[in-house]
Formats: C-alpha cells, structure tokens, sequence
C-alpha cells in the first residue's frame, strides 16, 4: 500500500498527479482501512489465540484486495511479471491455497465460538444446512 501510495504521487496523467484525482483518493482510502483491521485483528489475535482463524481470514482477504489493486493503480506497469505488484499479488494468491479460502476460516472460528449452536457431523443445525 505504501509503495502504492508513493506511485500515485509521482505519476502524472491530464498535467497532475494521479493521486489527486478523488476516485484514487477513496481507492486508497478504502484500502488503507482494509490494512489496519487487518493489523487490528492480528493484535487481537495475539491478545487472544482464540481469535487467529479470523485474524488470518481479515489478512488474507486485505492482502487479496490491496494487491489487486495496487496492479490496477499502477496502471500497465503493474501487469507485467516484472513489476513486485505482480508479485504481490501471486503472494496473496499462494497465501490463500496455503492457509485455506477465507469463508472457510471464518466458517471454522463461527463453529468453534458455537455462533450457530449445535451443528451435526452432516453441516446441521436444527435441521437446517448452514455450510
């Protein structure tokens, strides 16, 4: 996000830097937030261990999102194989088949904090499928 930040800045389009235009701004706003749930939720997960399957889904999810669009913000460049964009994202990309699709984490830190009751070996709950 910060290198992302940086590129706006210097990068000219219609005479001014592209980080002036006000879609760019609210991009990069909704991603700054993205990032620091993130790192909140990694601080409460190292408060409380109980708390770590939905910490790593909030990280993966802002690392998916926030590399997508560092590559759309970067424009052509951040396409390539060449730039670290592009790497970023194959990052988050191979974080998410390591650690598992973010719907399942949360699924399994729901059940364990019992949000759904008693869920039965077939998926459950009173007779009804919740998975």
């Amino acid at each position: 996000l910060a290198r992302t930040v940086a590129y706006v800045k210097e990068r000219e389009q219609f005479g001014r830097a592209i980080g002036s235009f006000q879609a760019v701004k609210h991009r990069l706003a909704d991603l700054y937030v993205r990032v620091e749930a993130a790192r909140s939720a990694a601080y409460h997960a190292a408060w409380d261990p109980a708390a770590g399957p939905l910490a790593l889904a909030q990280a993966l999810e802002a690392a998916r999102t926030v590399a997508g669009e560092a590559v759309q913000l970067h424009g052509g460049i951040g396409f390539t194989w060449e730039h670290e964009a592009h790497l970023y994202v194959k990052r988050a990309a191979g974080d998410e088949l390591l650690f598992g699709p973010v719907h399942r984490l949360r699924d399994h830190a729901a059940g364990q904090a019992g949000l759904f009751g008693d869920v039965t070996p077939d998926g459950l709950v009173h007779g009804v499928a919740v998975r």
